[in-house]
Formats: C-alpha cells, structure tokens, sequence
C-alpha cells in the first residue's frame, strides 16, 4: 500500500498539496451544514438549559425563548444581528471554496494568494461574533423592566448574566473551517517543498554552463 501511494506521488509530485486543497474546500462548504457556534442559558427554572446554535447562514434552538427573556434586560432580538453576515455567509464560502479549486490545480507562485479568504474565514467568524456580543450587551434599552450594567456576553466560555450562567462553546461547524484552513496551510507548505526539491533537481541535471570562446576551440 505505501509503495502504491509512493508510486503515485512519484507520477504526479503535486498530487498531495493537491489533495490538501481540493479536501479543504469540500469541508468548508460542508460547514454550511452545521452551527458554527452555541450559547446555553442555565438557570434552576430551565433545568434542562436554553440552547441558541448559530449557523452562518441562521439561527436554531430556543430562539424565542431567549429573545423573551432577553425582553426583560432590554436586549435586542437575536434574529436582527448580522443580516447582512448571514445574506453573504453561503457566497463568501463558495467563493472561498471555488478559489480553493483553482489553487490546486495552478501551480504558479503568487496562486497562494487565492488561498487568503479560506484561511481567514474562521479568524473573521470569531471577529464578527464578538463584534455582535459587545454590541448587544452594550445597546440595551434603557427603559427595559430590569436594568443591567454593560456586558460583553463570552465568546468561548462561561460568564454570568443577571442570574443566568452562560456557556459559550465553538461547533463542528467551525472546527471543520477551521480544519480546511489547516490543510490549506499544509498543501501550501507541500506545494513549496515539492517545487523546491524539483528546481534543485533539474539544476543538478542541467549542471554548470562553462562557456568557452571561439578562439580557443581546437
């Protein structure tokens, strides 16, 4: 089996950073697929907890729930947060994943550059998400039933809020951006590699040039 696979990769040098790629770019778009993120409310009078799942192109669970009791603190309601994030969300990742497919197949230098959106997609999931949780923990209603300080609700973690415990945890829906984004890095990191032992190949075959004048030929 490993001698098959070497094999293979002596055939086509750069059909392993390939691989890498064009793996990334399925499991990005797979991510569509999944939530990207999960806050759970925990309280006695929710023994099993409030759970919110954000997807990048919505949100799922006890949406409502959470919207009514966050009526109280003068919260606005979760649906009207990045609108515009979630409208972009399934193009951005296309376009990311379709740049993924010209990477592995085009083999010039400045190619990696096509590999920047992929990479920083989870990097700007994460800056969005707080971006939003600053905002909604800042711009309360001041003439809400209850008032609360500012907060920042956590991005990864547990934090308290009135008196709800808040855990917020990443989902496979992330891990699986952040995944593509490593083998991304890794077929960058291959693809350099094999041009770099083919270059040092093909100058030892070609050899030192020695040019010799024509006057002193025999």
């Amino acid at each position: 089996m490993v001698e098959r696979l070497n094999a293979w990769l002596r055939e086509d040098p750069f059909r392993l950073p390939r691989a890498f790629f064009i793996g990334a770019s399925w499991l990005l778009l797979l991510s569509l697929l999944f939530p990207y993120w999960r806050m759970t409310l925990q309280a006695p009078q929710y023994p099993g907890g409030l759970r919110v799942d954000v997807y990048v192109t919505h949100l799922a669970g006890d949406v409502n729930e959470v919207d009514n009791l966050n009526h109280y603190i003068g919260m606005k309601k979760l649906h009207e947060a990045a609108q515009v994030e979630r409208f972009l969300a399934p193009l951005a990742i296309g376009a990311a994943a379709l740049l993924g497919e010209a990477l592995a197949f085009t083999r010039r230098r400045w190619a990696a550059v096509l590999s920047l959106p992929a990479m920083l997609f989870p990097i700007i999931f994460l800056a969005d998400m707080y971006y939003w949780l600053y905002r909604y923990g800042h711009d309360l209603d001041p003439n809400a039933p209850l008032r609360l300080p500012p907060f920042t609700p956590p991005l990864i973690g547990v934090g308290v809020v009135g008196q709800f415990r808040t855990v917020a945890e990443l989902q496979i829906g992330f891990w699986m951006a952040l995944m593509a984004s490593i083998l991304i890095a890794l077929g960058l990191h291959f693809r350099r590699a094999v041009r770099t032992a083919l270059e040092r190949h093909q100058a030892l075959r070609i050899g030192p040039l020695i040019l010799v004048p024509e006057g002193a030929r025999a």
